[in-house]
C-alpha cells in the first residue's frame, strides 16, 4: 500500500489569512477572534485553525525549488527598504537638531524645511515598523515551508531507499535530520538577507560619517572591520562543532531506538545500569559540544552590547585628536548612525554568519541522505491491452552481493487475474524475499521482473497505526457503507467488533484498546481489501480467515500468498516450492501436477510446522542496520482458528480502555517555574553575583564619569565590555541543551 495524504480527525476551522483583506494580513486582525476566545476560556485543538493550502506538506515538497527563488528575492527587497529607512533616520534627525541649533525665528523658509524633515522622520519610523514586522512575518513562514518541505522530501526518500542504502543510515540519523537538521532553515531564512544588506549598510552609513566627522570616522569602522573577521572565525569555529554535535546526536538517537525496541531482552538480563550509562556517555559527548557552541554564541553576542560604544568611543576621541570640533548635531547623528549600524553589524549579520555556518552543514547531512540509492521505481500503470500481470524470468537476486549466495535463484513464474500462487519452503528459502522482488524492493542482478498494476502487501506481521479500527481500515481512502461492510464480512471482522464497546470507532493503538494478533492481522488484512488493488501479496498471514477471504474477496485478483499451511495448497493455481540451498528455485507447478505431493511437501517444510519465518529474510537488512522488533519479540506460532479474538486469560470486554486527556495547567504561572527556569543553570549565588557585577559596572561608570574622566574612562570601557561578554556567555549557556534538559527535569 503507498502512503496517501488523509485527514485524521478535524483539521481546524478555516483559515481566516486564506480570504482575509489587506488590513487583517497587515495589522493581524484575523487572529482577534482567536485571542478573545483565548482570553475568555482555554483554547482547545478545535479552536485551531487550519493550515493554509499553500503551507501544507504534500504541496510545499512538489513546488520547493521555483517558490523558494522568487519569494527569496522579494522579501530582499522587503529587508533593503527597512535598513535603507535606518539610515535615511539619521540623517533627517541631524537635520531638525542644525535647525534648532541655529534656530532663526524670522527664517520661514528654514521652519518649513525642519517640518518636511519631521515629516519624512514620521514617516520612516512608520514605514520601518511596517516592513520590519512583515519581513519577519513572511520571511519566517518560508522558512516554516522550507522545513516542511525538506521534511517531506526526507519521509518520501525514507520509503524508497534501496538494501544497499540502508546499510549506510540508520533510524537515529533520518530522527536525527528531521527533528535538529531542518530546524536550522527556519533560522537561516529570517537572516540569511542580512549577509548582503550588511555589508551595503556598512558602507552607507561609512559614506554619511565621513561627511559629519570626516576621516575619523574610519578608526570607528576599522572596529567594525575587526569585529566581522573574527566573527568569519568564530563562523568556522560554529560549522566544525555542529558537524561533531550532529554525529554525536546521530549515535545517541540511534543507541536509545536500539534500547528501546529490545526493551524486553534488556530487562530480562538486568542491563538497565549499562545501557544507561553508555547513553549517558554519549549524552556528555554531545553536551560538551553544544556547551562550546553556547560560550562562542555567548562571546558573539556579546559584541551586539559593546562594539556600538566602543565604535562610538573611538570615533570621537580620534576626532579629538585630529583638532576637529563637534557639534552637538554631529553627535546625534553619528551616534544614531552607529546605533542604526549596530544592529545588523554586530547583531543580525554575526547571528547570519552563524546560522549559515550552521545550516551549510545540514544541508550537506541531508543532500547526502537525499543522494543515498533508491529502489527502482515500478510501473504500475496497465498495459495498452488492460491486463493487469506478475511475471519473473530467470530471476536472481542478491541481498548481499558480497557474500556470493543468491538470495533468490533462477526463477520464473507468470500470475494472472484469477489465480493463488502459493509459495512454500522452509525458512530462509527466500519466501518474504520474493515478495520483496515483486514489490521492487529487492532489484534484479540477473533476469526481468515486470509488474503490472496496483499492488496491496500484507506484511507477516501485521501494525496498526494510533486511530480507531475504521480509519485504519480506509486508510486514507473514501468511506463507502457497502463496500466497507463487505470487507469486514470478508476479513472476519463481524465478531470482533461486536466484542469492542466502540465497534469499528474504537481507538487502537499506543494507548488504545489493546487488541490480540489475530484482532491485528484481520484489521491488517481489511486495510489491504479495502483499497481494492489489482495485486495481493499475502506474507504468511497465520489464521485460515485468510485463505476465506482470498477465495471470496479476492477470487478475481491476482494473489501471491506466502504460507506454511499446507492443507490450502490444493486449490492454488500455481505452488512456487523453494528451498534453502543452491539453487534457491526447486520446482513449480499445480497442486495435481506433483507425483507425490504429501510426501514431497512434508520433505520441503519439516522444519516449517515448528517454526515461523520472519518477515524479511535474517540477512536482509532493516532500515535501521539493527535487528528488529520482531528479532526481539517471541513470534505467535501458526494456529488456524476464527476463535483467536482475544487471548485465554483476558476477555475482550474487559479489556477495554478509555483515553483520558492530556493534563494541561492551567492560570498564572507559579513563581517555582520561574526559579526553576535559573537556577537550573547554576546556584542562587552566581545569580546574585551577577546581578551585584551588573550593579558595580553601573556604579563605576558613575564614579569614573564624575571623579576622573580623564584615565578611568578607559577603565570603564574595558571592564564593562568584560562583564558584558562574563554576562552573555553565561546566559547563553543558559539556553544550552543542557540547561534546557535540567530545567524540564526540575519542572517535572
Amino acid at each position: 500500500l503507498q502512503p496517501t495524504p488523509t485527514q485524521v480527525g478535524n483539521m481546524g476551522k478555516p483559515n481566516p489569512l486564506q480570504d482575509g483583506n489587506l488590513c487583517s494580513s497587515l495589522f493581524f486582525w484575523w487572529l482577534t477572534p482567536l485571542l478573545r476566545r483565548g482570553y475568555k476560556r482555554r483554547l482547545e485543538e478545535d479552536d485551531m485553525y487550519s493550515v493554509l493550502p499553500e503551507d501544507r506538506s504534500a504541496r510545499l515538497g512538489e513546488e520547493l525549488q521555483g517558490y523558494w527563488d522568487r519569494e527569496v528575492s522579494i522579501l530582499g527587497v522587503f529587508t533593503f527598504l527597512e535598513e535603507g529607512t535606518r539610515i535615511v533616520q539619521p540623517v533627517l534627525l541631524g537635520k531638525i537638531i542644525s535647525y534648532l541649533e541655529y534656530y532663526d525665528p524670522s527664517d520661514s523658509a528654514a521652519f518649513h524645511e525642519a517640518l518636511a524633515y519631521a515629516a519624512g522622520l514620521s514617516v520612516c519610523v512608520l514605514t520601518w515598523a511596517f516592513l520590519h514586522h512583515l519581513y519577519f512575518y513572511h520571511i519566517q513562514r518560508v522558512g516554516m515551508r522550507l522545513r516542511v518541505a525538506v521534511c517531506h522530501m526526507i519521509y518520501r526518500k525514507a520509503l524508497c531507499l534501496s538494501n544497499l542504502a540502508t546499510r549506510e543510515t540508520s533510524t537515529g540519523q533520518i530522527v536525527n535530520l528531521l527533528s535538529n537538521d531542518v530546524n536550522r532553515f527556519d533560522q537561516v531564512t529570517m537572516l540569511l538577507h542580512f549577509l548582503w544588506v550588511g555589508p551595503l549598510q556598512a558602507v552607507a552609513v561609512t559614506a554619511l560619517l565621513w561627511m559629519e566627522v570626516g576621516i575619523s570616522c574610519l578608526a570607528g569602522m576599522a572596529v567594525l572591520i575587526l569585529l566581522l573577521l573574527l566573527q568569519t572565525c568564530i563562523g568556522k569555529l560554529f560549522s566544525s562543532l555542529r558537524s561533531k554535535t550532529a554525529a554525536y546526536t546521530d549515535d545517541r538517537i540511534r543507541t536509545v531506538s536500539e534500547v528501546i525496541t529490545g526493551i524486553r531482552t534488556v530487562k530480562m538480563y538486568t542491563w538497565e545500569k549499562s545501557f544507561a550509562d553508555l547513553i549517558a556517555r554519549l549524552r556528555r559527548k554531545e553536551g560538551s559540544k553544544i556547551l562550546r557552541s553556547s560560550y562562542l554564541r555567548g562571546l558573539n553576542l556579546a559584541s551586539f552590547f559593546a562594539v556600538s560604544k566602543i565604535m562610538i568611543f573611538v570615533t570621537f576621541i580620534t576626532s579629538e585628536v585630529l583638532g576637529n570640533v563637534i557639534t552637538a548635531s554631529q553627535v546625534f547623528v553619528v551616534v544614531t548612525l552607529f546605533e542604526a549600524l549596530r544592529l545588523t553589524g554586530t547583531l543580525h549579520f554575526p547571528m547570519a554568519v552563524e546560522k549559515v555556518s550552521e545550516a551549510v552543514v545540514s544541508i550537506r547531512r541531508v543532500k547526502n541522505f537525499l543522494l543515498l540509492d533508491e529502489v527502482s521505481e515500478r510501473n504500475s500503470q496497465l498495459p495498452s491491452d488492460g491486463e493487469t500481470i506478475v511475471q519473473l524470468q530467470d530471476f536472481t537476486a542478491f541481498w548481499d552481493k558480497a557474500s556470493g549466495i543468491p538470495t533468490l535463484q533462477g526463477l520464473s513464474f507468470t500470475v494472472r487475474p484469477g489465480e493463488l500462487l502459493a509459495v512454500v519452503g522452509p525458512v530462509g528459502a527466500g519466501k518474504s524475499s520474493l515478495l520483496s522482488a515483486v514489490l521492487g524492493e529487492l532489484p534484479p542482478s540477473q533476469g526481468q521482473v515486470t509488474v503490472c498494476g496496483r499492488i496491496a502487501y500484507v506484511p507477516q506481521q501485521p501494525w496498526l497505526f494510533p486511530g480507531t479500527v475504521r480509519s485504519n481500515i480506509l486508510f486514507g481512502k473514501k468511506y463507502e457503507k457497502d463496500r466497507y461492510e463487505k470487507v469486514l464480512k470478508a476479513c472476519a471482522l463481524e465478531k470482533d467488533l461486536q466484542l469492542l464497546v466502540g465497534g469499528d470507532l474504537t481507538v487502537v493503538g499506543d494507548r488504545g484498546t489493546p487488541l490480540s494478533a489475530g484482532q491485528k492481522a484481520r484489521i491488517s488484512l481489511a486495510r489491504a481489501v479495502y483499497q481494492d488493488a489489482d495485486i495481493y501479496l499475502l506474507d504468511d498471514p497465520l489464521i485460515c480467515f485468510c485463505f476465506l477471504c482470498i477465495c471470496q474477496a479476492l477470487h478475481e485478483k491476482i494473489t501471491i500468498l506466502v504460507t506454511h499451511q499446507l492443507q490450502y495448497l490444493k486449490d492454488a493455481s500455481q505452488i512456487l516450492i523453494l528451498k534453502d540451498v543452491r539453487p534457491k528455485f526447486m520446482k513449480k507447478g499445480t497442486f495435481a501436477e506433483f507425483p507425490k505431493p504429501g510426501v514431497d511437501f512434508e520433505d520441503i517444510l519439516l522444519k516449517t510446522n515448528e517454526e515461523a519465518e520472519p518477515s524479511r529474510v535474517p540477512d536482509s537488512p532493516t532500515l535501521r542496520g539493527q535487528p528488529s522488533e520482531s528479532s526481539v519479540q517471541p513470534q505467535e506460532s501458526p494456529r488456524p482458528s476464527l476463535e483467536d479474538a482475544a487471548p485465554e486469560d483476558q476477555d475482550t470486554e474487559t479489556i477495554q480502555v478509555t483515553l483520558s486527556l492530556e493534563s494541561r495547567s492551567e492560570g498564572k504561572v507559579d513563581f517555582k517555574a520561574y526559579k526553576d527556569y535559573f537556577t537550573a543553570g547554576a546556584h542562587w549565588n552566581i545569580i546574585i553575583f551577577l546581578i551585584l557585577v551588573n550593579i558595580a559596572a553601573q556604579v563605576n561608570k558613575d564614579i569614573c564619569f564624575g571623579l576622573r574622566p580623564q584615565l578611568d574612562i578607559y577603565i570603564l570601557f574595558v571592564l564593562y565590555f568584560i562583564i558584558i561578554i562574563i554576562v552573555n556567555m553565561y546566559f547563553k549557556r543558559f539556553m544550552s541543551e543542557n540547561w534546557l534538559t535540567r530545567w524540564w527535569d526540575l519542572s517535572g
